[in-house]
């Protein structure tokens, strides 16, 4: 608003702004912002979405036998994987191809160990609307989803310092009344000593210069390494406990090994000093190529900074973290981030978001999400606590889609992404963004209440430009 034109389209006698009353506006206002109440407009608009069916399989090992059915979907899935749950993405073969990273399955360790880990590569077609596997490693489109299109991750070499389930019999957790001899081991996750969601639960993943990748995990958690056929490198890297937050040498969950011969689920839980599902969701390579950082998604338990979330520095060179710990700042305690990718050195985007699913616009949700952002962060700009500083980029339950190309997504020319977990963001140049979902198939049901929610690519145009760097991940 204009105050001038204001005042003068009005008589001056009986329009006056008092110092005391715009003391009193900017009062509300900083409050507002004191409180996250306040959200600036940003003009992002969706530029493209593509959609892979939530029940989209490939080849493998019957899968889905410690799970129930649900949101319409029966189990189990009899040689078979579903293509689903992507937790991170990376540019793939070939221009407008990309590799996408499958988490461990189900989501939690006792329900997942006849889910081998595997990332994909795919084709989202944004003039279509669908999403194509091609051949990993030429990045050629397929027909179906097949073994050219995936590479599963496995310890041949023999260098998890820990049993995992292809050294076992039978699957953990297996027996039961009707199984009571447990479900046996597949053949070919033993013969190959593939690596299962029982082992690890992953979801990050970065490519580095010399074609070998490097995944966070969130039962450690721990960093992995693997060549570029998805074969262990060496043994899993633990967290160290840098900044002292309780007497435990490493930051970890109650998922971690060593906490596997605990009798009860409670005392692991209390032997750890990190939540379950708590470790490594983010993990940023810079443009350099020479630094990870990785970002756990809760806060560890004996902090006293609720709101605060560890990012440790990872160096590349000598495969040691350098000791640097960071801070990031979540707009409300009870948030999780989702991804965590570099922009350029010192500028990265972190994916923010509630725990709750659902159109806030559909009145068929009764508890709808409230809150899905992207920041942007800049590791060079801490605040006396040691907080990134953070602005905001997206609010992707609030995307203009003057084009119609939300389809079901889109109410009022305003596209929502209001998915539980999303858990990938790209730059794919200085104005534009991918965005995916991790739909959890086949428990989540964000989209439509009781249908498993679809994988979802979007294109999100900002308003501004991002100083984007050329990446080597």
């Amino acid at each position: 608003m204009n105050v001038n034109k204001a005042v003068s389209s009005t008589h001056h006698s009986k329009l006056r702004v008092s110092v005391a009353g715009l003391t009193a506006i900017f009062s509300v206002v900083s409050t507002f912002y004191a409180l996250g109440l306040y959200v600036p407009a940003i003009a992002v608009e969706l530029v493209g979405r593509a959609v892979l069916p939530a029940n989209t399989f490939a080849p493998g090992p019957t899968s889905g036998q410690l799970i129930s059915a649900t949101n319409e979907v029966s189990v189990p899935f009899v040689e078979k994987l579903p293509v689903q749950g992507f937790s991170a993405v990376l540019p793939g073969p070939k221009p407008g191809t990309f590799l996408v990273l499958s988490d461990n399955g189900y989501g939690a360790k006792a329900n997942s160990p006849d889910y081998p880990l595997r990332f994909y590569a795919v084709e989202p077609d944004f003039a279509s609307g669908r999403v194509f596997p091609v051949n990993v490693k030429s990045g050629g489109r397929l027909s179906q989803f097949s073994r050219q299109s995936f590479i599963s991750l496995s310890d041949r070499r023999n260098k998890t310092d820990f049993p995992i389930v292809a050294e076992q019999n039978i699957y953990p957790g297996s027996i039961s009344p009707s199984q009571p001899q447990g479900i046996p081991v597949a053949a070919t996750i033993k013969s190959r000593r593939l690596l299962t969601g029982a082992d690890f639960d992953l979801e990050a993943f970065r490519r580095v210069s010399d074609g070998t990748y490097w995944f966070g995990d969130e039962f450690g958690p721990y960093l992995l390494h693997t060549s570029a056929n998805g074969q262990l490198l060496e043994p899993p890297i633990p967290l160290p406990n840098f900044l002292k937050l309780g007497d435990r040498p490493f930051i970890q969950s109650p998922d971690n090994p060593a906490f596997a011969n605990l009798p009860t689920d409670q005392e692991r839980v209390t032997a750890a000093n990190l939540p379950r599902s708590g470790g490594f969701e983010g993990m940023a390579l810079n443009t350099s190529g020479t630094k990870l950082y990785a970002l756990l998604e809760k806060p560890v338990v004996s902090d006293p900074q609720r709101d605060r979330l560890l990012i440790n520095e990872f160096d590349l060179a000598t495969k040691r973290y350098s000791g640097k710990v960071f801070g990031y700042r979540l707009e409300d305690p009870s948030h999780a981030i989702g991804d965590f990718t570099a922009i350029n050195d010192s500028e990265f985007i972190v994916i923010e978001r509630d725990n709750r699913q659902g159109d806030p616009n559909n009145p068929n949700f009764s508890d709808p999400a409230q809150f899905k952002r992207l920041y942007k962060v800049d590791l060079r700009q801490q605040d006396e606590a040691g907080f990134v500083k953070k602005d905001l980029l997206v609010d992707l339950l609030n995307i203009s889609d003057p084009q119609g190309l939300g389809g079901n997504g889109t109410v009022n020319g305003r596209f929502t992404f209001p998915f539980v977990t999303i858990e990938d963001v790209l730059p794919i140049d200085a104005n534009t963004l991918l965005v995916i979902n991790d739909n959890n198939y086949p428990f989540s049901a964000g989209r439509t209440p009781g249908k498993p929610d679809d994988s979802e690519f979007i294109l999100i145009k900002l308003d501004q430009p991002l100083n984007l760097a050329a990446s080597r991940s």
